[in-house]
C-alpha cells in the first residue's frame, strides 16, 4: 500500500454557504453528507433505470477485470441499447456477454480524461463505491504516464517496478448513496465500485475564463499557461540535448532546482 493513509473527512448538514466560504478554499478533498439529492437515490433502481432509458444505444468500455487501464487499454469498447446495458451490469454472471461470462462494464458521457483541470463533485445516487486519492503534490510519486499513473493495483503495489510509490499520502473514503464527494482540480483518483450503481459527475470552472483553451469542449486540455510552459521546457529539452551527457546532465540538475526554487508553492502540504 502507499506510504501515507488518511481518511477523507466527511461533513454533514453543510450549507451552500459554510461549503463556499470555509471548506471550498482548503482545496482538499471531503464528503457531504446529508445533502437533498431529491428522489433519485431511492427511485434510480436497476428495473427504473432500465425503462425509463430505452433502447438509445451507447458506447461503452468492457474489461474482464474491475481494473480498467487507460494506459494499456485492458478493455474493449462496444454498444449496447442502455436497457440491456443497465441489466447487464447489475448481474454478477452473464448468459450473454462480449469476453466473459463475469466481465465488467462501464459507461462514461463524455471523453476518456473528462474536464482533467477543473473540480469535480461526485455524486453517489445509488450503489457503493470506494475512492483513493492521491494530492497533486505527490505527482512525482506516482509514475505518471500523461495524467494517467501507471500503478494499477494501488492496495499491493509493485514496489520493486514503482518504489517512490510508498511515499504517495493516499487518502481514501467509501461512498454510499447520497454521498457528495468533493474532487479539486489535479487531484489523482482511483475509483472501484463496490456494487452496481450510478454516479454522476458534475465539473466546474473555477478560475478566470481566458484560463482554459476556449476550444476546450470537454475540458481534457491542461490550462492555456501550462500547455504553453509545456512546450517552453520542450525546446529547453532540446536545446540541452545539443550538449555532451555530463554537461547535459549538470544543467537540468541546475534547471530542476532552478524551478523548484521559483515554481514550488509553499503553501501546500
Amino acid at each position: 500500500m502507499a506510504g501515507h493513509g488518511f481518511p477523507v473527512p466527511r461533513f454533514e448538514g453543510v450549507s451552500q454557504e459554510q461549503f463556499i466560504e470555509h471548506l471550498y478554499p482548503q482545496r482538499k478533498p471531503l464528503v457531504l453528507e446529508g445533502i437533498d439529492l431529491g428522489a433519485c437515490t431511492s427511485k434510480w433502481t436497476v428495473d427504473y433505470l432500465s425503462q425509463v432509458g430505452g433502447r438509445k444505444e451507447v458506447k461503452i468500455h468492457v474489461a474482464a477485470v474491475a481494473q480498467m487501464d487507460f494506459i494499456s487499454k485492458n478493455f474493449v469498447y462496444r454498444t449496447l441499447p442502455f436497457d440491456k446495458l443497465v441489466l447487464r451490469a447489475a448481474e454478477e454472471k452473464h448468459t450473454e456477454f462480449f469476453i466473459s461470462e463475469d466481465e465488467k462494464y462501464y459507461l462514461r458521457s463524455l471523453g476518456e480524461d473528462p474536464r482533467k483541470v477543473m473540480d469535480n463533485f461526485l455524486i453517489q445516487v445509488t450503489g457503493k463505491k470506494r475512492v483513493v486519492l492521491f494530492s497533486p503534490r505527490d505527482a512525482q510519486y506516482l509514475y505518471l504516464s500523461g495524467s494517467k499513473s501507471e500503478v494499477l493495483n494501488i492496495d499491493n503495489p509493485d514496489l520493486a517496478k514503482y518504489p517512490l510509490f510508498s511515499k504517495a499520502r493516499r487518502y481514501e473514503c467509501s461512498l454510499k448513496a447520497g454521498d457528495v464527494l468533493f474532487i479539486p482540480a489535479l487531484w489523482f483518483h482511483n475509483v472501484i465500485s463496490e456494487e452496481f450503481g450510478v454516479g454522476v459527475n458534475v465539473f466546474w470552472k473555477h478560475l478566470p475564463s481566458e484560463c482554459y483553451d476556449k476550444t476546450d469542449t470537454y475540458g481534457n486540455k491542461d490550462l492555456t499557461a501550462a500547455s504553453r510552459a509545456v512546450q517552453i521546457l520542450d525546446r529547453a529539452l532540446k536545446t540541452l540535448g545539443e550538449l555532451p551527457e555530463e554537461y547535459r546532465d549538470f544543467y537540468a540538475r541546475r534547471m530542476v532546482l532552478h524551478i523548484q526554487d521559483k515554481a514550488y508553492s509553499k503553501n501546500f502540504e
